[in-house]
Formats: structure tokens, C-alpha cells, sequence
């Protein structure tokens, strides 16, 4: 091969190594086998060329999943589920269990008031008052009978000082709508920037579909799974150490097993927003250490190592599975999630003769509040709340599956 190489004059071997590329080119990738990105000109099934004008089949340009606002990446794998905190409610409603979650997006923050009110204004221009009215968050829940919460009942939501907060007041229902608002108003602005005229002129329309064959719209937005936000908020992704070692586990989405920042110039102050004992909610004037008596701003505290903000305290925030105390011994171990009352069925429960209160329609929250002692920032716990309920602590982020790909 070498000896035939240097019989090439400088012409010949261009044109040799041109009808290589060309050749790897209809076949597919560098390797010469097709892939999604690159599946070469003709079918390796039929060897019938794709785009054909007369009737082809179509074949799109495909360069991976588009990246969507706010989103960031959450490379999957497998982790320990359950309560690392002390049980102190006794429930054993979250037992450590090891489970494989498949890599996902998320919000790198809460949702916020003005991401709600772009919400509400589209939603008026094109939606029925009705659905107008059922979108609008309860601002009484700030609302205390013995408590002057009243700047916060007229103002939180509307107020531009707090245009970068967290939404409240916002039903498991009302967060479910926004999802589906989200995903098709973000594809509409993917379909206009790749001037897909049949799909990009139905903004109008409000509702078409547009195929995820065009390669250029996302999945669709979502409430987390419990099991993603769990292990999203454990970031154990830091505590990696040579191949497939953990160094340990953590009891908050920060290592150690303090509230209280070890390093540098911000030596001792919090590390979220939460209520640190009866009636201290931020600390004494002059130094108010956690800086916030009610919610804060998104970005304030540092990112856990996926580059999450404020997956602990803050707001809590709604997970897509119905609650059941013992989930864990009915899930699977890929990609858990609770639905509904499959094997665990409501009727057990007696909710009927308030025997309980665990139906098919209450939703686990988690993450820990402004308003919650440290206990509840630890991502392994658990709470739940009737799913067309709100209240001034519980917010949302939301999700997205990473599409085509098996990890």
C-alpha cells in the first residue's frame, strides 16, 4: 500500500483520499457506518436513496437535542434512594433503596414570578378567561390570621422587586399547565429560528403538534420524578473517585454534614434559605446570615454540583409521583416513578371515614422551605399535599428526558 501511495503524483492521491470522504459520506459517519447524526444518503436496509424528490423518504438533519432554556444537564447513573436523615417522624416512608435513574434536564432554578407572569400574559392573549383566571396563583396564601403577611398578599407575585423569587401559591394541577404551555411555546420559537413555515405560522393555532421527526423540537417539559429529583439534588456526581467510587454520601446537597459555608471569605454563613429555629427566620439585623425572612432570589447560595440553585430550602417543590408511604418496595429500579395507586390501591386507606389522608390525588413535595427547620432540606425526605392545593412554601421546577440515548 505505501509502495502504491508514493507511485501517486500530488493530484492522484487528493482525488484518492476526495473519493474516500465521499465514500464514508454516503455510508454514514467516519467509520464508514451510519449514525443519527450522520445516516448517509442511501438506506442500508433498501439501498434506495433518502430525499428523493419524487416520493422519498425523508430524512432530516439531525444534530442532537436542542438545548432548551434554563435547562441543565443530569447525567444519569446509579445512586442509593432514601432518607439519610434521622427518621424522627418515624414514618419509614423512604427506605434506602439502589435505583438507576436514566440522565434527564432540569431547571438549573426554581420557577419565578416572572416566568409566571409571561405565562399569565400569553395565556390571556389566547386562552379563554376561564382558563386565565384558573391560572392565576392564590396570592392569600401569604394570609395569616395573627400575622401581618399583608405587603406579601399584594404584592409578591406582581411587585418587580420580586420579578426573580420563586412562584408560589401554584397548584400541583396549575404547574402540570404551565409544563405543557412551556413545551409548546419554546418549540414554536425552535421551529421559527429553523424556518419551518408549515409549523412556525400555527402560533396561532396554539395546539399543533410539532413532529419530533424535524429534529429541531424538544420533549416535552415536565414535573420531575421523584426518584430524578432526588438524585439530582444528592449531586453525587462530586463525590466521584477513580472508577465507580463514591467517597460518600451526603446528607444535603453540599458535603458535610453542616449548614454553614467551611471556605474562603464566606466562612460561616448558610448555605440555603430556611427557618433556623422558633421565630428566627434569617438572623439579627447587622448580620442577617441567611439573608431572607421569606423566599429568596433564585441564584442566591451556590449551585450544587450539577449546577443546581437552591435544591434545598427556599420553596419546596412538587414531584410528579401520587404519594404512597411505601413506594419504595414497589418500584422498580430504573427509572421509578409512582403514577397512581397500581399495587397500593387508595381504598386501603380508608380517606373516605378520614381514616387517613393518602388518595390518588395528593402529590409529594420536597426540598425543604424559607419555612421549614433543617430537617426537611435533606433530599431524602418527603411530604405530600393534595394536588389542586397551594401554599406560600411550595414552588416547581421543571424536567425534560434527554431523548436517544440509552444512558
Amino acid at each position: 500500500m505505501k509502495k502504491f501511495i508514493r507511485l501517486l503524483n500530488g493530484a492522484a492521491l487528493y482525488s484518492l483520499v476526495a473519493a474516500v470522504i465521499s465514500a464514508c459520506s454516503l455510508l454514514g459517519g467516519s467509520s464508514g457506518r451510519p449514525t443519527s447524526v450522520s445516516p448517509g444518503e442511501y438506506s442500508t436496509a433498501t439501498g434506495i436513496e433518502y430525499n428523493d424528490e419524487d416520493g422519498g423518504f425523508q430524512v432530516n438533519d439531525f444534530r442532537g437535542q436542542p438545548e432548551g432554556p434554563n435547562l441543565r444537564f443530569i447525567e444519569g447513573g446509579r445512586t442509593v434512594l432514601g432518607s439519610f436523615e434521622e427518621d424522627v417522624l418515624n414514618t419509614r416512608d423512604n427506605v434506602e433503596r439502589a435505583v438507576t435513574v436514566a440522565s434527564f434536564y432540569m431547571d438549573e432554578t426554581e420557577v419565578a414570578n416572572i416566568h409566571w407572569l409571561e405565562y399569565l400574559h400569553y395565556v390571556r392573549l389566547d386562552s379563554s378567561k376561564e382558563f386565565y383566571e384558573s391560572a392565576l396563583p392564590d396570592t392569600t396564601v401569604w394570609a395569616r390570621d395573627l400575622a401581618y403577611n399583608d405587603p406579601y398578599v399584594d404584592h409578591y407575585l406582581r411587585y418587580p422587586g420580586f420579578r426573580f423569587f420563586p412562584v408560589v401559591g401554584v397548584t400541583w394541577l396549575q404547574a402540570q399547565d404551565y409544563c405543557n404551555w412551556r413545551t409548546i411555546t419554546v418549540n414554536l420559537k425552535l421551529a421559527e429560528d429553523a424556518e419551518l413555515e408549515d409549523y412556525s405560522a400555527a402560533e396561532g393555532g396554539g395546539n399543533q403538534r410539532i413532529p419530533l421527526e424535524t429534529g429541531v423540537v424538544l420533549p416535552n417539559y415536565r414535573l420531575p420524578t421523584e426518584a430524578e429529583w432526588e438524585y439530582a439534588a444528592q449531586a453525587l456526581i462530586g463525590t466521584q473517585w477513580l472508577d465507580e467510587n463514591q467517597t460518600h454520601r451526603r446528607l444535603y446537597p453540599w458535603d458535610g454534614h453542616a449548614l454553614r459555608n467551611p471556605y474562603g471569605k464566606k466562612i460561616g454563613t448558610f448555605l440555603a434559605n430556611f427557618k433556623r429555629g422558633r421565630g428566627d427566620y434569617a438572623g439579627i439585623a447587622g448580620k442577617l446570615n441567611d439573608g431572607a425572612m421569606i423566599t429568596t432570589y433564585i441564584y442566591d447560595y451556590p449551585p450544587n454540583d450539577f449546577g443546581l440553585y437552591n435544591m434545598a430550602g427556599n420553596v419546596n417543590e412538587w414531584v410528579q409521583d401520587v404519594y404512597r408511604p411505601l413506594s419504595f418496595q414497589d418500584f422498580d429500579d430504573l427509572n421509578p416513578v409512582r403514577r397512581d395507586g397500581f399495587l397500593d390501591e387508595e381504598d386501603g386507606y380508608d380517606a373516605g371515614n378520614f381514616n387517613s389522608l393518602i388518595t390518588d390525588r395528593v402529590r409529594v413535595y420536597k426540598g425543604g422551605s424559607w419555612a421549614d427547620v433543617a430537617y426537611w432540606m435533606s433530599p431524602g425526605t418527603r411530604r405530600y399535599l393534595e394536588e389542586d392545593s397551594s401554599t406560600s412554601t411550595i414552588g416547581f421546577r421543571c424536567a425534560m428526558i434527554r431523548a436517544g440515548t440509552n444512558y
